[in-house]
């Protein structure tokens, strides 16, 4: 049942970041964004990750419940990908803002 439950928790958690990176794209904005937010978020996707490779039990199981890594992995570089999009976003923001003092 807690392995039913943590799968729960990290599908559902994870299906906000496709959005995320999807309004990243289409903005090419980063306001809005906290850096210290997403790196938060991926050095807690890294402790996840980290502690089913240091649990004898999981690993011992691994054949048969890699899928629970997966999904670690999986939410882990869509945040990465919204973190990467933060600072070309970031960089756009600037190149306009430099553009509108050079208009004004």
């Amino acid at each position: 049942m807690a392995e039913i439950l943590e799968i729960t928790m990290i599908i559902l958690f994870g299906a906000s970041w496709p959005m995320n990176v999807i309004k990243s794209v289409k903005t090419k904005s980063a306001k809005g964004k906290s850096l210290l937010f997403l790196l938060l978020i991926l050095v807690g996707y890294v402790a996840g990750i980290a502690s089913k490779f240091v649990n004898p039990v999981y690993m011992a199981q691994f054949a048969t419940k890699w899928y629970v890594l997966f999904f670690y992995f999986l939410n882990f570089f869509m945040v990465l990908t919204d973190t990467l999009l933060y600072f070309r976003n970031k960089a756009l923001d600037k190149k306009r803002e430099l553009a509108n003092e050079n208009v004004a």
